[in-house]
C-alpha cells in the first residue's frame, strides 16, 4: 500500500468512522448472544490490504480512541487491535489471497483471536466482572459475525482504498510482461 496524504486521510477515517459505528450503534444491537465486533474486523481488513504495519498503527489507533471514549483502561484494546491488525498484515505478506474465501475465515479467526486477546488482558488486570463458561462462547459468536461482516466490508474497504493498493499487472490484465531484449531471441 502506498501511504500518500490522501490516503492516510481515508485510512483515518475508515478507523473513525468504525469506532463511532461500534460505540453507539453496533453494541447496541445483541446477535448470536453477543454484540457484533465491527472494529476487529476492520483492522484486520486494513491489515490485509496494506501490511503489517498498516494493520498494527491502525489497530492500536482504534484501540485508543475506543479506550478513550470508555474511559476504561488505556492499552486494553489497543494491544488486542493491534495483535490482530498485526497478525493479518503478516499474513499479506506471507501469503497471496488465492481464495474469495481467504479474507472472511482469516477476518473470523483474528476477530476471534483479539476478542481472546481483550478477555485474557482484562481477567489479568483483575478488572471486577463475573466471568462463567460461557465467556468462551462470546469470542465463538464473534468470530463468526466477523467472518459474516467481513464478506461485505473487505470489498468496500477494498474499493476505498483503490488508489493506494498495488497489484501484479499480470493477474490483473491477465497478459504476460513483455520479454527483455536481453539474452531473448
Amino acid at each position: 500500500m502506498i501511504i500518500t496524504s490522501p490516503i492516510f486521510a481515508r485510512l483515518a477515517g475508515l478507523v473513525v468512522v468504525a469506532v463511532l459505528l461500534e460505540l453507539s450503534f453496533f453494541s447496541r444491537i445483541p446477535m448470536l448472544g453477543t454484540v457484533p465486533a465491527v472494529l476487529p474486523v476492520v483492522v484486520v481488513v486494513l491489515g490485509l490490504l496494506g501490511g503489517a504495519v498498516i494493520g498494527a498503527s491502525s489497530g492500536f489507533g482504534a484501540g485508543l480512541l475506543v479506550d478513550a471514549a470508555l474511559g476504561g483502561i488505556l492499552g486494553v484494546t489497543s494491544l488486542a487491535l493491534m495483535a490482530a491488525g498485526y497478525l493479518a498484515g503478516r499474513w499479506r505478506e506471507t501469503y497471496d489471497i488465492v481464495s474469495t474465501l481467504v479474507p472472511p475465515i482469516l477476518t473470523g479467526v483474528l476477530t476471534g483471536v483479539a476478542s481472546m486477546t481483550m478477555l485474557a488482558i482484562h481477567l489479568t488486570l483483575g478488572i471486577d466482572a463475573s466471568i462463567s463458561v460461557l465467556a468462551v462462547r462470546e469470542p465463538i459468536a464473534q468470530a463468526l459475525m466477523g467472518g459474516l461482516l467481513a464478506t461485505g466490508l473487505f470489498p468496500l474497504t477494498k474499493w476505498i482504498l483503490r488508489p493506494a493498493l498495488v497489484d501484479d499487472v499480470r493477474r490483473r490484465s491477465g497478459r504476460r510482461p513483455a520479454p527483455s531484449m536481453l539474452g531473448t531471441p
